[in-house]
Protein backbone atom coordinates (compact mmCIF):
# COMPACT_ATOMS: atom_id res chain seq x y z
CA UNK A 1 0.00 0.00 0.00
CA UNK A 2 1.84 3.74 -1.29
CA UNK A 3 2.33 6.00 1.72
CA UNK A 4 -0.57 8.91 1.83
CA UNK A 5 0.52 12.27 2.37
CA UNK A 6 -1.63 15.39 3.07
CA UNK A 7 0.50 18.67 2.25
CA UNK A 8 -0.97 21.46 3.95
CA UNK A 9 -0.71 24.82 2.47
CA UNK A 10 -0.55 24.93 -2.15
CA UNK A 11 2.26 27.41 -2.11
CA UNK A 12 5.60 27.12 -3.79
CA UNK A 13 7.02 24.68 -0.70
CA UNK A 14 3.59 22.81 -1.06
CA UNK A 15 3.56 22.44 -4.75
CA UNK A 16 7.03 21.32 -4.60
CA UNK A 17 6.76 19.00 -2.27
CA UNK A 18 3.48 17.16 -3.43
CA UNK A 19 5.48 16.93 -7.33
CA UNK A 20 7.93 14.88 -5.45
CA UNK A 21 5.22 12.78 -3.67
CA UNK A 22 3.85 11.80 -6.57
CA UNK A 23 7.18 11.43 -8.32
CA UNK A 24 8.08 8.82 -5.36
CA UNK A 25 4.78 6.65 -6.35
CA UNK A 26 2.55 8.30 -2.75
CA UNK A 27 -0.97 9.02 -2.67
CA UNK A 28 -0.82 13.02 -2.11
CA UNK A 29 -3.72 15.49 -1.01
CA UNK A 30 -2.69 18.97 -1.09
CA UNK A 31 -5.10 20.97 1.05
CA UNK A 32 -5.51 24.78 1.59
CA UNK A 33 -7.24 26.87 3.81
CA UNK A 34 -7.68 29.66 1.28
CA UNK A 35 -7.45 30.38 -2.38
CA UNK A 36 -5.08 28.57 -4.64
CA UNK A 37 -2.69 31.17 -7.25
CA UNK A 38 -3.71 30.30 -10.58
CA UNK A 39 -0.42 28.74 -11.48
CA UNK A 40 -0.16 26.27 -8.83
CA UNK A 41 -3.44 25.06 -9.78
CA UNK A 42 -2.33 24.66 -13.09
CA UNK A 43 0.88 23.09 -12.01
CA UNK A 44 -1.18 20.55 -10.05
CA UNK A 45 -3.51 19.94 -12.54
CA UNK A 46 -0.80 18.84 -14.75
CA UNK A 47 0.42 16.51 -12.57
CA UNK A 48 -2.56 14.94 -11.96
CA UNK A 49 -2.07 15.86 -8.20
CA UNK A 50 -5.43 15.87 -6.00
CA UNK A 51 -6.17 19.29 -4.38
CA UNK A 52 -8.89 21.11 -2.68
CA UNK A 53 -9.24 24.78 -1.63
CA UNK A 54 -11.19 26.75 0.78
CA UNK A 55 -11.04 24.65 3.73
CA UNK A 56 -9.74 21.15 4.75
CA UNK A 57 -11.29 18.19 5.20
CA UNK A 58 -10.09 17.39 8.11
CA UNK A 59 -10.98 13.31 8.13
CA UNK A 60 -8.84 12.59 5.29
CA UNK A 61 -5.91 14.57 6.65
CA UNK A 62 -6.76 12.56 9.97
CA UNK A 63 -5.69 9.59 7.41
CA UNK A 64 -2.95 10.89 6.23
CA UNK A 65 0.26 8.57 7.42
CA UNK A 66 2.72 11.94 7.23
CA UNK A 67 1.43 15.54 6.81
CA UNK A 68 3.57 18.30 5.03
CA UNK A 69 2.94 21.60 6.87
CA UNK A 70 3.35 25.22 5.14
CA UNK A 71 5.89 26.98 7.71
CA UNK A 72 3.21 30.15 7.78
CA UNK A 73 0.68 27.48 9.32
CA UNK A 74 1.12 28.03 13.52
CA UNK A 75 1.06 24.92 15.52
CA UNK A 76 -1.53 26.55 17.46
CA UNK A 77 -3.94 25.64 14.66
CA UNK A 78 -6.84 23.20 15.81
CA UNK A 79 -6.03 20.95 13.02
CA UNK A 80 -2.73 20.38 13.79
CA UNK A 81 -3.11 20.10 17.15
CA UNK A 82 -5.32 17.22 16.35
CA UNK A 83 -2.79 15.63 14.14
CA UNK A 84 -0.05 16.20 16.84
CA UNK A 85 -3.11 14.30 19.42
CA UNK A 86 -3.38 11.35 16.44
CA UNK A 87 0.24 11.06 16.33
CA UNK A 88 0.50 11.49 12.65
CA UNK A 89 4.17 12.81 11.90
CA UNK A 90 3.99 16.74 10.92
CA UNK A 91 7.23 18.39 8.79
CA UNK A 92 8.43 20.46 6.86
CA UNK A 93 9.15 20.20 3.59
CA UNK A 94 13.29 20.03 3.64
CA UNK A 95 12.69 17.36 6.32
CA UNK A 96 10.49 15.64 3.97
CA UNK A 97 12.44 15.81 0.68
CA UNK A 98 16.23 15.74 2.00
CA UNK A 99 16.01 11.68 2.16
CA UNK A 100 15.92 11.55 -1.89
CA UNK A 101 18.78 13.47 -2.72
CA UNK A 102 22.57 12.52 -2.39
CA UNK A 103 23.65 15.98 -1.84
CA UNK A 104 25.19 18.12 0.23
CA UNK A 105 23.59 20.72 2.29
CA UNK A 106 24.56 24.13 3.33
CA UNK A 107 21.57 25.45 5.87
CA UNK A 108 21.23 29.17 6.19
CA UNK A 109 19.48 30.81 9.58
CA UNK A 110 19.33 33.71 12.02
CA UNK A 111 16.77 36.75 12.69
CA UNK A 112 19.17 38.81 9.82
CA UNK A 113 21.36 38.43 6.95
CA UNK A 114 20.15 34.97 6.13
CA UNK A 115 18.58 35.57 2.92
CA UNK A 116 21.48 37.93 1.79
CA UNK A 117 24.14 34.97 2.42
CA UNK A 118 22.14 32.62 1.29
CA UNK A 119 22.28 34.46 -1.87
CA UNK A 120 25.55 35.73 -1.82
CA UNK A 121 26.98 31.86 -1.31
CA UNK A 122 25.19 30.68 -3.88
CA UNK A 123 26.85 33.39 -6.24
CA UNK A 124 29.99 32.41 -5.30
CA UNK A 125 29.02 28.40 -5.67
CA UNK A 126 27.69 29.20 -9.29
CA UNK A 127 30.59 31.15 -10.33
CA UNK A 128 33.09 28.64 -9.36
CA UNK A 129 31.25 26.37 -11.97
CA UNK A 130 29.20 23.72 -9.15
CA UNK A 131 26.32 21.87 -9.74
CA UNK A 132 24.27 23.95 -7.19
CA UNK A 133 20.48 24.70 -5.89
CA UNK A 134 18.90 27.15 -4.36
CA UNK A 135 16.03 26.86 -1.92
CA UNK A 136 14.35 26.56 1.38
CA UNK A 137 12.57 29.74 2.37
CA UNK A 138 13.90 31.33 -0.96
CA UNK A 139 13.22 30.56 -4.24
CA UNK A 140 12.10 27.58 -6.57
CA UNK A 141 10.80 24.79 -3.89
CA UNK A 142 13.47 22.42 -2.59
CA UNK A 143 11.24 19.70 -2.80
CA UNK A 144 10.76 20.31 -6.33
CA UNK A 145 14.20 20.68 -7.72
CA UNK A 146 14.93 17.41 -5.06
CA UNK A 147 11.92 15.72 -8.12
CA UNK A 148 13.11 17.07 -11.26
CA UNK A 149 17.21 18.28 -10.79
CA UNK A 150 19.73 16.39 -10.00
CA UNK A 151 22.22 19.21 -8.02
CA UNK A 152 25.56 18.02 -6.01
CA UNK A 153 24.77 20.72 -3.64
CA UNK A 154 22.31 22.79 -2.29
CA UNK A 155 22.36 26.18 -0.54
CA UNK A 156 19.03 26.68 1.54
CA UNK A 157 18.03 29.05 4.02
CA UNK A 158 15.84 27.87 6.58
CA UNK A 159 13.65 29.65 8.71
CA UNK A 160 12.77 28.76 12.25
CA UNK A 161 9.20 27.71 11.32
CA UNK A 162 10.79 25.18 8.84
CA UNK A 163 13.72 23.96 11.70
CA UNK A 164 10.64 23.66 13.99
CA UNK A 165 9.19 20.92 11.79
CA UNK A 166 12.72 19.25 10.85
CA UNK A 167 14.05 16.02 12.92
CA UNK A 168 16.08 13.78 11.06
CA UNK A 169 17.42 16.29 8.56
CA UNK A 170 20.89 17.25 8.71
CA UNK A 171 22.89 19.80 7.21
CA UNK A 172 26.51 19.27 6.19
CA UNK A 173 27.21 22.61 6.62
CA UNK A 174 25.38 24.94 9.38
CA UNK A 175 25.24 28.73 9.57
CA UNK A 176 23.76 30.86 12.43
CA UNK A 177 23.84 34.30 11.32
CA UNK A 178 22.63 35.62 15.15
CA UNK A 179 19.70 35.64 17.18
CA UNK A 180 17.64 38.29 18.51
CA UNK A 181 13.91 38.57 19.40
CA UNK A 182 11.39 37.60 16.58
CA UNK A 183 8.49 35.73 15.84
CA UNK A 184 7.61 35.81 19.73
CA UNK A 185 4.07 36.14 19.20
CA UNK A 186 4.57 31.77 17.47
CA UNK A 187 7.25 30.99 20.48
CA UNK A 188 4.79 31.63 23.24
CA UNK A 189 6.45 35.17 24.10
CA UNK A 190 8.98 33.31 25.42
CA UNK A 191 12.86 34.33 23.72
CA UNK A 192 14.24 30.74 24.71
CA UNK A 193 11.71 28.75 22.87
CA UNK A 194 12.88 30.69 20.03
CA UNK A 195 16.37 30.32 20.56
CA UNK A 196 16.32 26.77 20.92
CA UNK A 197 14.52 26.34 17.46
CA UNK A 198 16.97 28.44 15.91
CA UNK A 199 19.25 25.58 17.04
CA UNK A 200 17.93 22.65 15.80
CA UNK A 201 19.59 23.78 12.55
CA UNK A 202 22.93 21.58 14.72
CA UNK A 203 20.80 18.55 15.00
CA UNK A 204 22.44 15.00 13.32
CA UNK A 205 25.59 17.41 12.84
CA UNK A 206 28.77 14.90 12.88
CA UNK A 207 32.43 16.00 13.89
CA UNK A 208 33.62 15.95 10.01
CA UNK A 209 30.63 19.03 10.15
CA UNK A 210 31.27 22.66 10.03
CA UNK A 211 29.20 25.26 11.80
CA UNK A 212 29.77 28.55 11.11
CA UNK A 213 28.17 31.55 13.37
CA UNK A 214 28.58 35.11 14.67
CA UNK A 215 31.19 35.47 17.71
CA UNK A 216 29.90 39.36 18.04
CA UNK A 217 26.28 37.62 18.79
CA UNK A 218 25.97 37.41 22.48
CA UNK A 219 22.70 35.71 22.72
CA UNK A 220 24.73 32.90 20.18
CA UNK A 221 27.87 33.02 22.15
CA UNK A 222 25.86 32.44 25.79
CA UNK A 223 24.22 29.01 24.47
CA UNK A 224 27.42 27.39 22.95
CA UNK A 225 28.11 28.04 26.23
CA UNK A 226 25.19 25.51 27.31
CA UNK A 227 25.97 22.94 24.46
CA UNK A 228 28.16 20.37 23.67
CA UNK A 229 28.65 21.55 19.91
CA UNK A 230 29.76 18.26 17.85
CA UNK A 231 30.76 20.17 14.19
CA UNK A 232 33.50 21.74 13.61
CA UNK A 233 33.17 25.21 14.72
CA UNK A 234 33.95 28.68 12.68
CA UNK A 235 33.15 31.98 13.78
CA UNK A 236 33.78 35.24 12.29
CA UNK A 237 33.20 38.63 13.58
CA UNK A 238 34.67 42.19 13.92
CA UNK A 239 37.96 43.27 15.91
CA UNK A 240 39.21 40.01 16.88
CA UNK A 241 40.70 37.07 15.13
CA UNK A 242 38.91 34.04 14.55
CA UNK A 243 41.54 31.33 14.09
CA UNK A 244 39.99 29.05 11.95
CA UNK A 245 37.08 31.52 11.29
CA UNK A 246 36.70 35.33 9.79
CA UNK A 247 37.33 38.79 10.97
CA UNK A 248 37.36 42.32 10.03
CA UNK A 249 40.23 44.63 11.37
CA UNK A 250 41.78 47.45 10.36
CA UNK A 251 39.65 47.78 7.11
CA UNK A 252 40.66 44.28 5.89
CA UNK A 253 38.80 41.30 5.37
CA UNK A 254 40.36 38.22 6.53
CA UNK A 255 39.13 34.40 6.48
CA UNK A 256 41.53 31.85 7.58
CA UNK A 257 40.65 27.76 7.78
CA UNK A 258 43.72 25.78 8.10
CA UNK A 259 46.25 28.13 7.99
CA UNK A 260 45.18 29.04 4.66
CA UNK A 261 44.62 32.76 4.72
CA UNK A 262 42.73 34.80 2.58
CA UNK A 263 42.10 38.49 2.75
CA UNK A 264 41.12 41.74 0.79
CA UNK A 265 40.14 45.03 1.47
CA UNK A 266 36.49 45.70 2.86
CA UNK A 267 36.12 48.92 0.38
CA UNK A 268 35.97 46.09 -2.43
CA UNK A 269 33.21 44.45 -0.84
CA UNK A 270 30.30 45.09 -3.40
CA UNK A 271 27.97 44.92 -0.45
CA UNK A 272 28.97 47.88 2.16
CA UNK A 273 27.78 48.20 5.86
CA UNK A 274 28.65 46.13 9.04
CA UNK A 275 25.78 43.56 8.40
CA UNK A 276 27.12 43.13 4.70
CA UNK A 277 30.44 42.23 6.04
CA UNK A 278 29.19 39.97 8.56
CA UNK A 279 27.08 38.17 5.42
CA UNK A 280 29.90 37.95 3.23
CA UNK A 281 31.96 36.51 6.26
CA UNK A 282 29.94 33.81 6.28
CA UNK A 283 29.48 33.13 2.60
CA UNK A 284 33.17 33.53 2.52
CA UNK A 285 34.04 30.75 5.21
CA UNK A 286 31.58 28.14 3.56
CA UNK A 287 33.49 28.72 0.51
CA UNK A 288 36.62 28.06 1.71
CA UNK A 289 35.28 24.69 3.29
CA UNK A 290 34.27 23.45 -0.09
CA UNK A 291 38.00 24.67 -1.33
CA UNK A 292 36.46 27.09 -4.19
CA UNK A 293 39.47 29.19 -5.07
CA UNK A 294 40.19 32.33 -3.51
CA UNK A 295 40.11 34.32 -6.76
CA UNK A 296 36.40 33.39 -7.27
CA UNK A 297 35.22 34.80 -3.80
CA UNK A 298 37.11 37.86 -4.20
CA UNK A 299 35.83 38.42 -7.56
CA UNK A 300 32.13 36.78 -6.27
CA UNK A 301 32.65 39.36 -3.14
CA UNK A 302 33.12 42.47 -5.48
CA UNK A 303 30.47 42.06 -8.10
CA UNK A 304 27.58 40.14 -6.34
CA UNK A 305 23.89 42.12 -6.37
CA UNK A 306 22.19 42.60 -3.52
CA UNK A 307 19.18 41.67 -2.34
CA UNK A 308 15.62 43.55 -3.88
CA UNK A 309 13.78 45.07 -0.88
CA UNK A 310 16.80 44.94 1.72
CA UNK A 311 18.50 48.68 1.81
CA UNK A 312 17.85 48.62 -1.81
CA UNK A 313 18.02 52.07 -3.31
CA UNK A 314 15.21 52.99 -4.99
CA UNK A 315 15.59 57.08 -6.71
CA UNK A 316 15.93 60.75 -5.56
CA UNK A 317 13.42 62.98 -5.49
CA UNK A 318 14.36 66.71 -5.59
CA UNK A 319 17.74 65.61 -3.64
CA UNK A 320 15.56 63.09 -0.95
CA UNK A 321 16.42 59.55 -1.55
CA UNK A 322 14.13 56.82 -0.74
CA UNK A 323 15.55 53.59 0.07
CA UNK A 324 13.27 50.23 0.41
CA UNK A 325 13.88 48.21 3.06
CA UNK A 326 10.89 46.18 3.16
CA UNK A 327 12.36 42.84 4.10
CA UNK A 328 13.43 44.38 7.31
CA UNK A 329 10.50 42.69 9.46
CA UNK A 330 11.95 42.55 12.56
CA UNK A 331 13.87 45.26 15.09
CA UNK A 332 17.38 43.93 14.90
CA UNK A 333 17.02 44.22 10.83
CA UNK A 334 15.68 48.33 11.41
CA UNK A 335 18.64 48.55 13.74
CA UNK A 336 20.96 47.56 10.97
CA UNK A 337 19.36 49.81 8.03
CA UNK A 338 19.57 52.89 10.69
CA UNK A 339 22.91 52.81 11.60
CA UNK A 340 23.88 52.12 7.93
CA UNK A 341 22.08 55.99 7.48
CA UNK A 342 24.66 58.47 6.30
CA UNK A 343 22.34 61.55 6.60
CA UNK A 344 19.13 62.32 8.62
CA UNK A 345 16.14 59.85 8.03
CA UNK A 346 12.16 59.87 7.54
CA UNK A 347 11.61 56.61 8.90
CA UNK A 348 7.96 54.58 7.59
CA UNK A 349 7.70 51.78 10.47
CA UNK A 350 4.81 49.60 11.52
CA UNK A 351 2.83 46.66 10.56
CA UNK A 352 1.98 43.78 12.87
CA UNK A 353 4.23 43.43 15.90
CA UNK A 354 5.35 40.39 16.56
CA UNK A 355 6.49 40.94 20.13
CA UNK A 356 8.63 44.09 19.55
CA UNK A 357 11.09 45.61 22.11
CA UNK A 358 11.71 49.15 20.34
CA UNK A 359 14.17 50.34 23.31
CA UNK A 360 17.63 48.76 21.15
CA UNK A 361 16.51 51.58 18.29
CA UNK A 362 16.43 54.41 20.81
CA UNK A 363 20.30 56.05 20.41
CA UNK A 364 19.95 55.50 17.10
CA UNK A 365 16.38 56.85 16.30
CA UNK A 366 17.77 59.65 18.74
CA UNK A 367 20.93 60.95 16.44
CA UNK A 368 19.39 60.12 13.21
CA UNK A 369 15.78 60.17 13.00
CA UNK A 370 13.81 63.61 12.54
CA UNK A 371 10.34 62.29 11.71
CA UNK A 372 8.04 58.76 12.04
CA UNK A 373 5.66 57.56 9.64
CA UNK A 374 3.41 54.87 11.08
CA UNK A 375 2.17 52.28 8.54
CA UNK A 376 -0.18 49.60 9.94
CA UNK A 377 -3.44 49.24 11.23
CA UNK A 378 -2.67 49.74 15.04
CA UNK A 379 0.18 51.89 16.11
CA UNK A 380 -0.02 52.49 19.37
CA UNK A 381 2.98 51.16 20.68
CA UNK A 382 5.10 52.52 17.98
CA UNK A 383 3.83 56.08 19.54
CA UNK A 384 4.55 54.84 22.97
CA UNK A 385 7.84 53.89 22.41
CA UNK A 386 9.36 56.89 20.60
CA UNK A 387 7.19 60.01 21.77
CA UNK A 388 9.40 60.81 24.02
CA UNK A 389 12.73 60.19 21.33
CA UNK A 390 10.71 61.88 18.14
CA UNK A 391 8.98 65.32 17.72
CA UNK A 392 6.61 64.55 14.49
CA UNK A 393 5.05 61.06 14.92
CA UNK A 394 2.26 60.89 11.98
CA UNK A 395 0.09 57.29 10.95
CA UNK A 396 -0.63 56.80 7.34
CA UNK A 397 -3.22 54.49 6.04
CA UNK A 398 -1.68 53.53 2.59
CA UNK A 399 1.89 52.72 1.10
CA UNK A 400 0.92 55.63 -1.09
CA UNK A 401 0.03 58.27 1.85
CA UNK A 402 3.03 57.17 4.07
CA UNK A 403 5.36 57.91 0.55
CA UNK A 404 3.67 60.93 0.28
CA UNK A 405 3.70 62.45 3.58
CA UNK A 406 7.39 61.30 4.23
CA UNK A 407 8.49 63.54 1.51
CA UNK A 408 7.06 66.35 2.18
CA UNK A 409 8.77 65.91 6.09
CA UNK A 410 11.67 65.24 4.34
CA UNK A 411 14.03 67.96 3.18
CA UNK A 412 16.65 67.91 0.61
CA UNK A 413 20.02 65.69 1.19
CA UNK A 414 17.60 64.03 3.81
CA UNK A 415 16.44 59.70 3.58
CA UNK A 416 13.10 58.68 3.34
CA UNK A 417 13.75 54.92 4.76
CA UNK A 418 11.20 52.03 4.24
CA UNK A 419 12.11 49.69 7.49
CA UNK A 420 9.30 48.58 9.12
CA UNK A 421 10.25 46.21 11.75
CA UNK A 422 7.03 44.27 11.79
CA UNK A 423 5.30 42.05 9.76
CA UNK A 424 3.16 43.23 6.38
CA UNK A 425 0.19 41.11 6.63
CA UNK A 426 -2.24 43.56 8.12
CA UNK A 427 -2.16 45.84 5.03
CA UNK A 428 -0.29 43.78 2.39
CA UNK A 429 0.23 39.85 0.97
CA UNK A 430 3.78 39.88 2.09
CA UNK A 431 6.43 42.03 2.60
CA UNK A 432 7.45 41.85 -1.30
CA UNK A 433 4.19 43.57 -2.10
CA UNK A 434 4.92 46.17 0.68
CA UNK A 435 8.33 46.67 -1.26
CA UNK A 436 7.09 46.98 -4.67
CA UNK A 437 4.22 49.19 -3.88
CA UNK A 438 6.88 51.64 -1.59
CA UNK A 439 8.65 52.02 -4.67
CA UNK A 440 5.48 52.58 -6.80
CA UNK A 441 4.51 55.32 -4.86
CA UNK A 442 8.01 56.61 -4.93
CA UNK A 443 8.13 56.73 -9.24
CA UNK A 444 4.70 58.46 -9.04
CA UNK A 445 5.84 61.15 -6.59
Amino acid sequence: MPETIAILGAGESGVGSAILAKKQGMRVLVSDAGKIKPEYQQTLEEYGIEYEAGGHTESRILAADRVVKSPGIPDKVPLIKKLHEAGIPVIAEPEFAAPFTKARHICITGSNGKTTTTLMTYHILSKAGLNVGLGGNIGKSYARQVAEENFDVYVLEISSFQLDGMYDFRADIAILMNITPDHLDRYDYKFQNYIDSKFRILQNMRPEDYFIYCGDDPVTRDELSKRTIIPIQLPFGFDREYRPGAWVTQEQFNIDINNNPFNMSIFDLSMQGKHNAYNSMASGIASRVLDIRKDTIRESLTDFQGVEHRLEPVIKVHGIEFINDSKATNVNSTWYALESMKGKVVWIVGGIDKGNDYSMLYSLVREKVKAIVCLGKDNTKIHESFYNVVDTIVDADSMEEAVRTSYYLAEINEIVLLSPACASFDLFENYEDRGRQFKNSVRNL
